[in-house]
């Protein structure tokens, strides 16, 4: 073979990197088994559906599918059917990790794409937690273990909704808008309103359902809610560039417990409960686990915002007063 034929491929390597790490949200938010593993499958799943211009939305509903079977493959007993389910929920979020990915590196953003992206994941663990209740059912368990289902099914909802709130905020710090989808309940309440449940019923009705799942984030962010007002009055030309420094350095940390309540730490317990027969566990390791962690990440969180807008709100006052 020509030797000279090999040069381009080596020319190539540096761009194609460059392009991979383009894709890519943030160092700060993403978590290392997304590096690793995740985030390289996605980004040639993105390659090929952009080669064939498969765009973002298709790419998520499609992974709603996936997840949705692997959910109905855990009702079985049978260990290699639960392999099965446990390779297409792989599966599924390699999808939802190249939605986003393709999303970025063709700039086909949209807020409806945002919300199938959230929404794709709550399908997945509906599919999975009726499963496990309705298995457990015929291991012998009663009727109530619904309750620890949908109690841990609801822990899971806000776990999701707060770990995703907050890696936003983070980008919105440290990259602006344009690196950020964070949104408000104000706006998000304008847009609803704009809309007629006669002639935009479908569109209406994602946008009430995604006004109350930002309202909930809210609801549980109010120092944080505070400091985002207090940014958004003072800094409408940009955020300077100590402030994006500080934030990141105090606020970095604490992205792990985003990470940890996020898809891959309570996937790979499900993994083991499963293997292990016991599935009815995973309810609890949601909510008697994954909740008390969630409560630290939001106190701390709100200990990060109430310095920082103290911290603007005193340099506000200085300025105001010539000091």
């Amino acid at each position: 073979m020509d030797p000279v034929r090999k040069r381009p491929e080596t020319t190539n390597t540096e761009p194609e990197l460059s392009a991979f790490e383009s894709s890519l949200k943030s160092n700060d938010t993403e978590e290392q088994i997304d590096i690793w593993f995740y985030r390289p499958i996605g980004y040639q799943i993105a390659l090929f559906c952009a080669k064939i211009g498969l765009r973002p939305n298709p790419v998520t509903i499609i992974s709603i599918f996936f997840g949705v079977a692997a959910g109905i493959l855990f009702y079985y007993q049978e260990l290699w059917i639960n392999v099965i389910g446990m390779l297409l929920l792989v599966f599924a979020n390699s999808l939802d990790s190249a939605d986003g990915q393709l999303a970025r590196m063709t700039n086909d953003k949209s807020r409806l794409g945002r919300i199938l992206d959230g929404a794709a994941g709550d399908f997945w663990f509906i599919a999975i937690h009726i499963a496990i209740c309705l298995r457990s059912m015929n291991e012998g368990w009663s009727a109530w273990i619904w309750v620890p289902g949908v109690l841990a099914g609801a822990s899971h909802v806000v776990q999701s909704a707060m770990a995703d709130y907050y890696r936003n905020v983070h980008l919105f710090f440290i990259k602006g808008t344009s690196g950020s989808e964070l949104d408000n309940s104000r706006d998000l309440q304008a847009e609803y309103d704009n809309l007629s449940w006669k002639s935009d019923f479908g569109m209406k009705f994602i946008a009430r359902t995604y006004l109350n799942y930002t309202k909930l984030q809210e609801s549980f962010s109010p120092q944080l809610q505070k400091l985002l007002s207090l940014v958004r009055e003072k800094y409408k030309t940009g955020l300077p560039k100590d402030l994006v420094t500080d934030f990141r350095a105090h606020n970095k940390p604490l992205m792990k417990y985003t990470n940890i309540v996020q898809f891959n730490t309570r996937v790979l317990f499900l993994f083991l409960w499963l293997f292990l027969d016991q599935s009815w566990i995973y309810f609890f390791f949601d909510m008697f686990v994954l909740n008390p962690i969630l409560i630290y990440m939001i106190v701390n969180q709100e200990k990060v915002s109430r310095y920082f807008y103290q911290k603007i709100l005193t340099e506000k006052t200085n300025e105001f007063q010539g000091v």
